[in-house]
C-alpha cells in the first residue's frame, strides 16, 4: 500500500527535476553576463575608492602585497586581508547553501539575495563613512572585507548553483578561451580545440561584460565618488527576480 501511495508521486517528482534542469539551463545563459557587469563594477568601484585593493579579482592583491614587500613600499592591510577573507566568505557561503536544502534555482536566488544584501550594506557604509577619504583607514578595511565577502557569494553562486555556468572570476582564463577559440574558428586546419561555438559566445559576453562595468564604475567614481556602489546594487536586485521563485 505505501508503494502504490508512493507511485503518483513519483512522476511529478520527475517533473520537477526537469523543470529544475531546465531551469538551470537558463540562468546558466542568462545570468552570468549581468553578474560580470556587477563584478567590474565592484572590481573598479573598489580599486579607486578603497586604497588600490582588488574586490573581485582578489589574488590580484598578492602581487600588490608581494611588490610593496620586496620594495618596502607603502602597504594596506586591506590587501593582504582580502584573500582570507574570500576564503573564509566562501566556507560561510557553503554553510548558507548546505543549511538552506534548497535546489539549485532556489539556492541561486537566495545566494543573489546574499550578494545584494552585502552590496547594499557596502553602499549604506560607504555613504556614511566615506572610507575613500581615508585609504588605509579602519573604514576602509571594513568597506574592502564586506565588498570581498559579496564577490564571493557570486562565485560561490556560480559554483554550487549553477556548476554549467563560465565563472565571472577567471577573466584571465575567459580571455585564453576566447582567443583560442577565435584562432580555431578562423584557421583552415583541423582545430585543437573542441567546436563550441556557445560557449565562445558565452566567454565574449564576459569579457565584454566586466569590461562595460568597469567603464560604467570608472565615470560613476568620477561623477558619484562613494555614491557609485549604488550602481552594483541596483543590478544586483535586478538580478534576484531573475531566478524564478519555488
Amino acid at each position: 500500500m505505501s508503494a502504490l501511495a508512493r507511485g503518483p508521486a513519483a512522476p511529478g517528482n520527475w517533473a520537477g527535476a526537469r523543470d529544475d534542469t531546465a531551469e538551470v539551463s537558463r540562468l546558466e545563459a542568462q545570468l552570468p553576463p549581468l553578474l560580470s557587469v556587477i563584478a567590474g563594477m565592484v572590481d573598479l568601484t573598489g580599486f579607486f575608492t578603497l586604497g588600490h585593493v582588488f574586490t573581485a579579482h582578489v589574488t590580484g592583491n598578492l602581487v600588490v602585497v608581494a611588490a610593496a614587500a620586496v620594495h618596502a613600499g607603502p602597504f594596506s592591510p586591506a590587501q593582504a586581508l582580502a584573500i582570507p577573507m574570500f576564503m573564509a566568505a566562501l566556507a560561510l557561503v557553503w554553510l548558507i547553501a548546505q543549511a538552506s536544502d534548497r535546489r539549485r534555482p532556489a539556492l541561486a536566488r537566495r545566494l543573489l539575495l546574499v550578494q545584494f544584501l552585502l552590496l547594499a550594506a557596502l553602499l549604506v557604509f560607504s555613504v556614511l563613512t566615506k572610507p575613500s577619504a581615508d585609504p588605509h583607514g579602519s573604514t576602509t578595511l571594513v568597506a574592502v572585507m564586506i565588498a570581498v565577502a559579496a564577490m564571493a557569494s557570486q562565485y560561490a553562486l556560480l559554483r554550487l548553483a549553477l556548476p554549467g555556468a563560465i565563472s565571472t572570476a577567471v577573466m584571465t582564463g575567459n580571455l585564453t578561451n576566447t582567443v583560442l577559440s577565435l584562432m580555431d574558428l578562423t584557421s583552415k586546419h583541423h582545430p585543437l580545440l573542441p567546436v563550441d561555438a556557445d560557449r565562445l559566445k558565452r566567454s565574449l559576453r564576459l569579457l565584454f561584460g566586466f569590461l562595460l562595468g568597469c567603464v560604467i564604475a570608472a565615470v560613476a567614481v568620477s561623477v558619484l565618488g562613494d555614491w557609485a556602489w549604488v550602481l552594483p546594487v541596483v543590478l544586483a536586485g535586478v538580478a534576484i527576480p531573475m531566478c524564478a521563485e519555488r
